[in-house]
């Protein structure tokens, strides 16, 4: 099985760490400081390793679980590992509201996925799973009652097959998978998370995630 580096321990990188622990695959979680791991991750349990975010970045697959805000400027001093590394990014910067809820895009005419591609020309940047939430339910798909879709936006045809390997050992099944085309794309499913307030008010705190009906 392939080595994969998750960067950030936060719920996103809890969840996807786990289960492609389960899957597997030899999994890195890189912190700021790996001396001072979150509760979970303190290697007891022989569960996925901690190491520092250049460790993690050097896996060759790599899923940036930072916040979107920060995402650019941490992922800009990774540049050299993580050169022609495939990196998923799943992650929305967004300005929060008072509520703590995503108030604006912090990149609106473009995308963060097109932001971490030009900070890292030599990373094969890669966007998905960025439209359901909570954390877990990128890993249990099928969880809902109905079927969800997962979004691919990639200028590497390569790398994208890669991604939807992973999202199939994440059960995500390949029909739910849609392929937007370039990195481009990656603006559509990001603004998607500028709905979350409203659909919090409208049905509470529920999980949930967008769905394409054909």
């Amino acid at each position: 099985m392939d080595t994969i580096g998750i960067l950030g321990a936060g719920n996103v990188g809890r969840a996807l760490a786990t289960r492609l622990h389960e899957a597997g695959h030899q999994v890195r979680v890189g912190v700021r400081d790996p001396d001072r791991p979150p509760p979970w991750l303190d290697g007891s349990a022989g569960g996925p390793r901690r190491t520092g975010l250049a460790e993690a970045a050097s896996a060759g697959i790599v899923v940036n679980a930072l916040p979107g805000a920060v995402s650019v400027a941490v992922l800009r001093t990774l540049r050299m590992p993580l050169a022609g590394a495939v990196l998923v990014d799943v992650a929305n910067a967004v300005e929060p509201g008072p509520d703590g809820l995503a108030g604006a895009l912090c990149y609106p005419d473009g995308s963060l996925a097109e932001e971490i591609q030009r900070a890292l020309p030599e990373t094969r940047v890669v966007k998905t799973l960025n439209t359901v939430g909570p954390a877990e339910l990128m890993t249990a798909p099928t969880s809902l009652a109905t079927p969800l879709s997962v979004f691919l936006s990639s200028d590497d045809r390569a790398a994208k097959a890669v991604t939807a390997g992973l999202l199939a050992e994440l059960d995500w099944p390949a029909e739910w998978i849609v392929d937007l085309g370039a990195l481009s794309t990656a603006w559509w499913p990001e603004s998607f998370v500028l709905m979350v307030r409203p659909l919090v008010a409208a049905l509470g705190p529920v999980p949930f995630g967008l769905a394409v009906a054909r």
